[in-house]
């Protein structure tokens, strides 16, 4: 906080001397020449005095407007655009004042013939000229610096055996990854041409003299012509259908593809660009538009809060305590009751990621009184339950801890909340929620309801539950899968054919889960636009490509046939749920009768006694037998 305090009140620093330097004597000279330019015989004698009484004034107002703006926080070699925008306010100002300045304090006076004195004011001319003539000199200096100190002393010298390559995306990261490659001709890589969907930019040469050749539309053209031994998307934000068009494209001629990372990627990595361009990954081609979300705008609501998230050590957990700890709670939560994923997450937004409001606890949901005692604590008042068993083959072959820990647990969790008045709980479900056939589907089914029934008890608090289907990259899933089988030179194991799921990636996951928990206020379900399923066999052949692999060819993909409680497709809605829009982007709420709270109650007392005596048929027999009943008119009682 002293140094951010410091550097609001002495905006300049020791190495932006000689700017100050040079801006002096570009504002005193652009002052100078105005006078000139306006009076082309000569300067009459009152305004000659004018600019010598007032050109030395001119240069240190300039240089203090100028400071006060912002202008020397930063080295000229890395101004931008939004730098020179912040360049024309600050001249603008500086002009604005000099004219207050003269028709103020009247630096020059000149006598009339009666004996009397008048002020002289300076012309709207040599005032025009000054803002032009100063603009120029000073964006000019910024830029003529800058191209001097990026381009290389000696022209761009890539080193003996370098690869061409194209750049797909000539905006700000394309001219990033040029730039980083024209700085370091030890990377090995020779720049030939962009490749840009912006019709504006075709054909237009751009830093370096490299030219767009045209879209991603015309790559097979481009990619023919121009023979690159390599392509580099740099498009962080590029939707998955850009870039499998530039796979496609790159794949039937043998040419390897890069990428720079997601912004979230850029945002976590830091550093060299081009140590952080990675190979392509599947998550980076399905096909689906990414979600965006203004995080900052959105989590607002966390601002000052406790957040407490359980399973903070998982795959969903960790992210969100990553993305909540950017909005910045008063104080952020970390309960989980695996010991190392729980030391990770705090380690890494400790020391990473430099957010020290934490408090790691090691606890387990299922643990009633463990739970009051964290809760009593702590006091949390936003709770995101993310902690929960996933793996539908492990749930099958245990029943009774499934659903003691994503069920009954979860009632707890939501209980608690209840009574120690949090504002707002949000449960963490998913699509194999809907209409289970499995075990893990009907406990997270169960685990709905327990939230649904927890809003009719404590109506103090906003309940809301979020679902959504698989996400890429989490712990155990089949991209996962798919990626060790690969390293172990196959075969890659479908179960069929025809199967097909739902994929989002991680952070698209949690940005939306974070914006429905500010949308939850009657137990209501959110659903997340999953785009369209993925043939899970389609999924396969593409991580083998993107492998530089031929399926069928280099590696096999088999057909293993369906395990037990697996379904060929997932769906995001029950029969009896009407989809309906929400104020947010690519969030629905899924619409029904509410359940009547004492039926789901009397149900948890059945399932609770099955879960203690450890009856592992029964319990599968009870969760079946519900799973089918939750569609009957009958179970929907309106309180």
């Amino acid at each position: 906080m002293r140094r951010r305090i410091r550097s609001a009140a002495l905006p300049v620093h020791r190495h932006s001397l000689p700017q100050l330097v040079v801006d002096g004597l570009l504002v005193a000279l652009a002052w100078y020449l105005a006078f000139k330019l306006r009076f082309d015989r000569g300067v009459p004698p009152r305004y000659q005095d004018l600019l010598e009484a007032t050109i030395g004034p001119v240069a240190g107002g300039g240089l203090v407007i100028f400071a006060l703006s912002g202008l020397y926080q930063k080295w000229w070699r890395y101004f931008g655009r939004r730098d020179y925008e912040t360049v024309l306010r600050g001249v603008l100002i500086l002009t604005i004042a000099l004219a207050a300045y003269i028709a103020i304090v009247h630096p020059v006076k000149v006598s009339t013939r009666g004996g009397g004195e008048v002020a002289v004011s300076a012309p709207a001319g040599v005032i025009v000229l000054f803002f032009l003539l100063t603009l120029a000199f000073t964006c000019g200096v910024r830029l003529l610096i800058s191209e001097v100190l990026e381009r290389p002393v000696r022209g761009f010298q890539p080193k003996r055996g370098a690869r061409d390559v194209l750049i797909v995306g000539a905006g700000d990261g394309g001219r990033l990854v040029l730039r980083e490659i024209v700085r370091n001709p030890d990377l090995g890589l020779r720049p030939v041409g962009f490749a840009d969907d912006d019709p504006r930019k075709r054909g237009l040469r751009l830093d370096h003299g490299l030219r767009v050749l045209g879209s991603t539309d015309e790559l097979d053209r481009i990619l023919d012509e121009v023979e690159p031994e390599e392509v580099i998307i740099a498009i962080p934000s590029a939707p998955g259908t850009v870039r499998a068009r530039v796979v496609t494209a790159c794949r039937a001629r043998g040419i390897p593809v890069r990428t720079l990372p997601t912004v979230f990627e850029l945002l976590a990595g830091g550093g060299n660009v081009m140590r952080q361009v990675r190979e392509l990954r599947v998550e980076d081609v399905l096909g689906r538009e990414p979600v965006r979300v203004e995080l900052e705008r959105v989590g607002k609501y966390l601002e000052g809060h406790v957040v407490m998230v359980t399973g903070a050590g998982g795959s969903i957990g960790a992210e969100l305590c990553r993305q909540i700890a950017r909005v910045a709670p008063r104080k952020l939560v970390l309960l989980d009751h695996a010991e190392d994923n729980l030391f990770r997450i705090t380690r890494e937004l400790e020391e990473t990621r430099h957010f020290r409001s934490t408090a790691a606890v090691l606890a387990d949901c299922k643990e009633e009184e463990r739970m009051r005692e964290v809760f009593a604590e702590h006091r949390p008042t936003v709770v995101f339950h993310a902690a929960a068993y996933k793996h539908v083959g492990l749930m099958e072959d245990n029943p009774v801890e499934a659903v003691r820990n994503n069920a009954l647990a979860t009632r707890i969790v939501a209980h608690i909340a209840g009574e120690s008045r949090a504002h707002r709980f949000v449960l963490v479900s998913t699509d194999k929620a809907v209409s289970p056939k499995n075990v893990m589907g009907a406990s997270k089914a169960l685990a709905e309801w327990a939230v649904e029934a927890a809003r009719a008890r404590h109506p103090q608090t906003s309940y809301a539950t979020v679902r959504f289907g698989n996400v890429l990259g989490s712990s155990g899933s089949v991209v996962q899968i798919f990626r060790a089988q690969i390293a172990a030179g196959g075969p890659l194991t479908v179960t069929d054919e025809r199967m097909t799921r739902y994929f989002m990636t991680i952070p698209e996951a949690v940005q939306l889960i974070i914006r429905a928990g500010s949308l939850g206020d009657g137990g209501e379900v959110f659903v997340l636009e999953m785009g369209d399923p993925v043939r899970i066999v389609d999924l396969a052949r593409d991580m083998i490509r993107l492998s530089g692999l031929e399926p069928d060819t280099d590696i096999a993909v088999e057909i293993v046939g369906r395990r037990a409680g697996e379904k060929l497709h997932e769906e995001l809605f029950n029969p009896y749920e009407r989809p309906q829009a929400t104020p947010a982007e690519k969030i629905l709420v899924a619409e029904r009768e509410p359940l009547d709270p004492a039926w789901v109650e009397s149900t948890f007392d059945q399932v609770n006694v099955l879960v203690l005596e450890g009856d592992a048929a029964a319990l599968a027999a009870k969760v079946d037998e519900l799973s089918t009943a939750r569609t009957a008119p009958a179970l929907r009682v309106s309180t």
